[in-house]
């Protein structure tokens, strides 16, 4: 999948699912089963997954970094950055 983000989300949902389903089977409690199926999937992602919570968290720091070389899309904060800035360089010089 191209989407990092739905590529990991969609592999945790469904180990939990299938962790559940397959504790639900075996006759344990509903409550109890969706919280050993919430463990036991957040512990077989986190051994097995690396490389899928590797790219998300490349995403991550790349929209990060994007916002910051790019600034916003609004432009009146832009401007107002712009006169702030200007503001401080003038009174830094004083």
């Amino acid at each position: 999948m191209k989407n990092a983000w739905l590529n990991y989300i969609l592999i945790r949902v469904g180990l939990f699912v299938g962790v559940l389903v397959i504790l639900i089977a075996l006759g344990q409690d509903k409550f109890l089963s969706a919280l050993f199926a919430a463990m036991i999937s957040l512990a077989i992602s986190l051994i097995f997954f690396s490389k899928q919570r590797d790219r998300v968290s490349e995403a991550v720091y790349k929209r990060i970094n994007r916002n910051d070389t790019q600034g916003s899309d609004d432009s009146d904060s832009d401007h107002e950055n712009a006169v702030l800035d200007a503001k401080s360089d003038a009174e830094g010089d004083k």
